[in-house]
Parts: structure tokens; C-alpha cells; sequence
């Protein structure tokens, strides 16, 4: 199903449109039905395939092909890092995403959670006071937020693991294919990436592992993914996913244009009362996070919507619910939490798109400011 060419998809951190490259790819390997673990020739051109989707994924974030297990997106690769770690205790940032948040819950250790100040960014003395108290600590913090887009202090917070003797996991889901990424640089020990994120397809991501990390296998069965993850590989999911990060790799410079675009718009909505969140920190250059007080973020969807422009209320894996950013909530903003939007662009948006959303939203404000001052 492809988006109508009337509407304009600002949407990219739930999932991005499949680039022409992975269609391709996906295409192509989906006429070979061989099973990657079979020896005869057709298993082994299917085995080339995969090992050549592993080394490009390993290059967009800087290591080698053996570093990376194919699983089936970001949500098992959080899990699966957190539930590899051998560690007495976990802590995780305000921010993270449900996939962190969740798995940590269930892990039957204590959990702490990492504040963040009021542009969303983790709080670094908080955590090297944290780091002191007894117990080898797994450290959860994201490189990107899915809602606002603000960039966490990565490396930083790595060396503050390090000193502790802790393990940090880095959900870069949101982050790879928009920034530059650099997994030894960052000092992190595991790292989870999504395809869907980066325009490849759904249902596939990986698992990216240093070699300070333990990646214990919880789906058993088979012997693939060097023993990490039981079950026959998604040969053409994970070609199409390796034809997307390498495209992703090549056009990183084009994404500086991004934000252009979301800060042009920024200052339109600023203009006409809007706050936007996280405007102090480091951002991913095509998401932008707004609130305008009092009109409901499931409001403003509807209403863009019927506009025939696509955004998002906050994060995209609720079941289609519409409820209160926590983001915004642990940045100290719950004011604004039930007002706030989320847009993002990608590798196919255009300036137009951005100024075509800025249109909608502010033609809906104006009627929403209308409607209030005729019950005043």
C-alpha cells in the first residue's frame, strides 16, 4: 500500500517509506526461496546474501560484519541486550522507549530511572551519582529520542559506566541513517537498530555487540546468528535492511537540509504561540516536537489528517493510541504533555511537505483559537 501522492507523510520516526534500493534488494531475494543454513549452492548464494546485508548494517554504525545478529526489529533487540547483560541492577533514562522500558521491568532487578533536564537531556551528575552506590550497573540510554529528537551525551555517559565497571546498551533506532554514528566512539557495549527506521522494511533489526557485551540466545532451536538467535534468517527482510543503510550511509550529508526545512517551520509555529520541545539540546535534524496549550494531540492528528498531512502524537507503538507524552513529562513540561505533536521527515520529504504541514497546523490553531473565544 503506497501513500497517496496528495498527502504529505511526515511520519519517518514511527516507520520511514521503503527506499527504492531496498525494494529492489527485497525484491530480488525474495526469487530465491534457499535457506541460508543449507550447504548446496542455493543455500550458499542465500548465505552471501545475508553476510552481505551483515557487513553493511556493521559499516553504518562503524564495525565489523561479526558484530551484528539479525533479530526482527528494535523491540527484540532491546530486549535482547538487556536480557543478555549479567549485570545486579539497571538503570534507564525518562526517555527511553517502551521496548527498554518494559524489558527492564520484567527483569526481576531494581531499576532506577535517569532524570533528564528541561530540553530533554540525561542528567550526567545524577548518574555518576548512581554509579557509586554497590552493584555492577547495566546503563540504558538512547542516542536519539523518538519523540523530540534530542541527541543524549552518549560518550559521555560511557565513560562514566566505564569507570564503574558497568555496561551501557544504546537504543540508536531513531538515530541511525540520520546522524553520523560511530559505535566504538560512543563507548557503547551493545546497540539496537531498526530497519523500518531508516527506510528499509519492516520486521527486521539488529543487535550490535562490543566485545565487553555477553549476547546470551532467548529464542533456542538452530545454531544461526553464531548461536545468538535460533530460527532461519529473513534472507530477503535482512538484504533489503543492509541495501537501506548503506543508501542511509551515502546520503547522511543530504539530511543537514532537514533541518532547514523543521526549523522554518519552528519559527511559524513560534510565531503563533506554539512552544517547541527540546529547541535548547542537539537534535536530529528532521524531527521537530511542538505543543500548542490546550489543543489535544489527538485533535491535532485528526485534524491534520483530514488536512491530508501525516504526523504523529509522540511515540507510534500504542496500539493507535493517542495519551500524554511521558517524554514531556519527565522534561519537567507536564503542562504541555497532552498538546504534543510529533513531525518528522526523511529521505524522500521535500521542502514543500514541511511548509504544506506548517499550513495545516496553523490553519487548525487559527480555528481552534476561534472556536475558543466564541465560548468566551
Amino acid at each position: 500500500m503506497s501513500i497517496p501522492r496528495t498527502s504529505v507523510y511526515l511520519d519517518y520516526n514511527a516507520t520511514a517509506p521503503l527506499r527504492p534500493e531496498a525494494r529492489e534488494t527485497l525484491l530480488r531475494a525474495l526469487e530465491s526461496p534457499a535457506n541460508p543454513s543449507s550447504v548446496h549452492a542455493a543455500g550458499r548464494a542465500a548465505r552471501d546474501v545475508v553476510e552481505r546485508a551483515r557487513a553493511e548494517v556493521g559499516a553504518l554504525v562503524g564495525v565489523p560484519a561479526g558484530s551484528v545478529t539479525f533479530v526482527s526489529g528494535g523491540t527484540e533487540a532491546n530486549a535482547l541486550a538487556i536480557q543478555s547483560a549479567r549485570v545486579d541492577r539497571i538503570i534507564i533514562s525518562a526517555i527511553e522507549h517502551d521496548a527498554v522500558v518494559e524489558t527492564a521491568k520484567v527483569s526481576g532487578l531494581p531499576v532506577e530511572i535517569l532524570p533528564v533536564d528541561g530540553n530533554g537531556v540525561a542528567d550526567l551528575v545524577w548518574l555518576t551519582q548512581a554509579l557509586e552506590a554497590p552493584g555492577k550497573a547495566l546503563v540504558c540510554l538512547m542516542l536519539a529520542n523518538n519523540e523530540t529528537g534530542v541527541i543524549q551525551p552518549v560518550a559521555e555517559a560511557s565513560a562514566l559506566v566505564r569507570a564503574a565497571e558497568g555496561l551501557l546498551h544504546v537504543d540508536a533506532v531513531q538515530a541511525a541513517g540520520k546522524i553520523a554514528i560511530d559505535f566504538s566512539a560512543l563507548g557503547a557495549d551493545t546497540m539496537a537498530l531498526s530497519a523500518h527506521k531508516l527506510g528499509g522494511p519492516q520486521g527486521v533489526g539488529a543487535l550490535v555487540a562490543g566485545t565487553r557485551a555477553t549476547v546470551t540466545r532467548r529464542q533456542h532451536g538452530g545454531g544461526q546468528e553464531r548461536g545468538r538467535r535460533a530460527g532461519t534468517e529473513n534472507v530477503a527482510g535482512i538484504s533489503a535492511f543492509g541495501a537501506a543503510a548503506r543508501v542511509a550511509q551515502e546520503s547522511l550529508a543530504s539530511m543537514v537540509e532537514l533541518s532547514h526545512w523543521r526549523d522554518a517551520l519552528a519559527e511559524r509555529l513560534k510565531a503563533q504561540g506554539a512552544v517547541v520541545l527540546g529547541e535548547g539540546a542537539d537534535r536530529l535534524p528532521q524531527t521537530l516536537c511542538f505543543a500548542g496549550e490546550g489543543f489535544g494531540s489527538e485533535v491535532q492528528v485528526m485534524n491534520m489528517d483530514l488536512a491530508g498531512v501525516m504526523v504523529s502524537a509522540g511515540s507510534a507503538c500504542s496500539s493507535g493510541k493517542v495519551k500524554a507524552s511521558r517524554v514531556v513529562e519527565a522534561m519537567g513540561r507536564s503542562d504541555l504533555a497532552p498538546f504534543a505533536l510529533r513531525v518528522s521527515g526523511g529521505w524522500a520529504s521535500t521542502e514543500e511537505d514541511w511548509i504544506k504541514c506548517g499550513d495545516a497546523w496553523l490553519a487548525a490553531w487559527k480555528r481552534i483559537g476561534a472556536r475558543r473565544r466564541e465560548v468566551a
